[in-house]
């Protein structure tokens, strides 16, 4: 296997970095999240993302302003990669007015539409047939502008993967299909739900390239989706992407995780994207300790931010509803 060229010297030391950093943030706030939860302070369930960052840091800085992101529900990652601010982030994980959503969304619907962030989605693969539309209007529209959307593995064995796909398909639409395989949908092992090793082999019914990454490598990420987003730009239709990786905590809140064992949990969090991705950088034990603090006080200044906001009024709940 060819050795990867060094991302200092791709990308210089400040990107390098920012990389890190927001791969940081992430953990930071899905660990908060965790703990606002067991306070009773958020309301619902939630999906959190820890040993899954390097999966949304890399596929988002492969992208360029002006693109579109639609979202699933194990997706504050994501909207963080994609530059969210954590203030109305965290406002509106505890659902109040300053959030992105008024605090009406909350944590599987964070939206951001000035940034292009179409949204996460609460329904399984409900992102993946909007992309198809907004494709269309990106051809329509004939921009260079890409759309990728982000769903798990047990979207891909819903009946609107495959007549999304078969339409971006035929019709070369600019759409970036990114699976993150996390191994597991729900309690269900990926390798009990299909009869194929890898879920990225399924492009091919449809004409299309599928490529299989390891979720865990930032780099490689970027890589893939770099490579997938300049043959969308050029008019050469979509890609499935698959990025294997993996949950370190549960589907939800409610999961009991009794299918799988902790042994399996501890051979993943051996792969620490963080820390592998840091070791890669050349960085110290104590700088990684010390970005790390950095990126927790951020997240505390955010929670003292919601915990400040207003609740919504309740003489305004039918605003914004459109449907």
């Amino acid at each position: 296997m060819p050795k990867q060229p060094s991302i200092l010297t791709t990308w210089g030391e400040e990107k390098a970095l920012n990389a890190l950093k927001k791969m940081l943030l992430i953990r930071a706030f899905e660990e908060k999240a965790e703990e606002l939860y067991a306070l009773g302070k958020v309301h619902g369930t939630m999906h959190l993302s820890i040993g899954q960052e390097a999966s949304a840091v890399g596929a988002s800085m492969a992208l360029k302003p002006g693109d579109y992101l639609l979202n699933h529900h194990r997706g504050h990652g994501h909207c963080l990669a994609w530059g969210g601010d954590v203030d109305k982030m965290m406002a509106e994980f505890l659902g109040k007015e300053t959030g992105y959503c008024r605090g009406r969304g909350g944590s599987m619907h964070i939206a951001d539409v000035e940034a292009n962030n179409l949204g996460a989605n609460g329904i399984v693969g409900g992102g993946v047939p909007i992309a198809v539309g907004v494709g269309l209007s990106i051809k329509l529209r004939k921009t260079e502008q890409v759309v990728i959307v982000m769903f798990g593995d047990g979207a891909a064995n819903e009946g609107a993967f495959h007549e999304s796909l078969n339409m971006a398909s035929i019709w070369d639409l600019p759409v970036i299909y990114y699976c993150e395989n996390n191994q597991y949908a729900m309690s269900m092992p990926v390798k009990r739900a299909m009869n194929i090793e890898r879920i990225s082999q399924r492009a091919c019914a449809y004409g299309i390239p599928g490529v299989t990454v390891d979720g865990n490598d930032l780099f490689s990420v970027y890589e893939a989706v770099k490579e997938a987003a300049e043959r969308a730009r050029a008019g050469d239709g979509p890609t499935l992407v698959e990025s294997l990786t993996y949950r370190w905590r549960g589907h939800s809140k409610s999961d009991r995780q009794a299918y799988r064992t902790r042994e399996e949990v501890k051979e993943w969090q051996k792969k620490d994207p963080i820390k592998r991705y840091a070791k890669r950088l050349g960085l110290s034990d104590k700088t990684l300790a010390e970005l790390d603090q950095e990126a927790k006080n951020r997240i505390e200044q955010a929670v003292a931010f919601a915990e400040a906001s207003p609740e919504p009024d309740v003489n305004t709940i039918l605003e914004g509803v459109y449907a």
